[in-house]
């Protein structure tokens, strides 16, 4: 525990020194600014002052004080945000990719419909595990499980597989000539 010794700038040189040359090797801006609030203290500000400075709510800047009291400049260190709980769960997401992998939309409930897209990814999820999964979380979800997914290309019926192996000769010959 860092003891802080408010309105007092003498006392706390070190700390401010400490403090400043954090300030000057930092890029994040976000570090930046808690350590300014830290300085800010030192330097006899009231929390509500600093608040208004910073452009912060007054509970962050007593959160940060709190912090850099407890455990110095580790406790301003950013933690990494959790983010929102997965709404498909590991088994879920397990049955997601077997049956992706392995069967066709029509193989599983999706008449003549032979690839899927990511509409019919999340039809197939509300049908079988009840769950509402908007268009862009399932693109998010598909890249973490490693399935990517590509626009169908279509072939034409009556090509004449002779014709395009003799353009593509013809091609290649045009390709090589000045």
């Amino acid at each position: 525990m860092i003891n802080i010794k408010k309105n007092n700038m003498e006392d706390n040189k070190e700390a401010i020194l400490e403090l400043e040359a954090a300030m000057k090797k930092t890029k994040n801006i976000r570090m930046y600014k808690r350590y300014s609030v830290i300085l800010k203290h030192f330097q006899g500000f009231q929390n509500k002052v600093i608040a208004e400075m910073e452009g912060l709510e007054e509970h962050a800047v007593g959160n940060y004080i709190k912090k850099y009291k407890s455990k110095g400049l580790e406790g301003l260190a950013m933690n990494k945000a959790p983010g929102a709980p997965r709404k498909l769960s590991p088994e879920q997401e397990q049955k997601l990719i077997y049956v992706i992998t392995n069967n066709t939309p029509d193989e599983v409930g999706f008449e003549s419909i032979k690839n899927w897209t990511i509409k019919l990814i999340c039809q197939w999820v509300m049908v079988n595990f009840n769950i509402i999964i908007k268009h862009s979380s399932m693109a998010v979800i598909l890249h973490r499980l490693n399935l990517s997914y590509t626009r169908p290309t279509y072939v034409l019926k009556k090509a004449d597989k002779e014709k395009q192996e003799i353009f593509k000769k013809d091609f290649q010959n045009l390709k090589k000539t000045p």
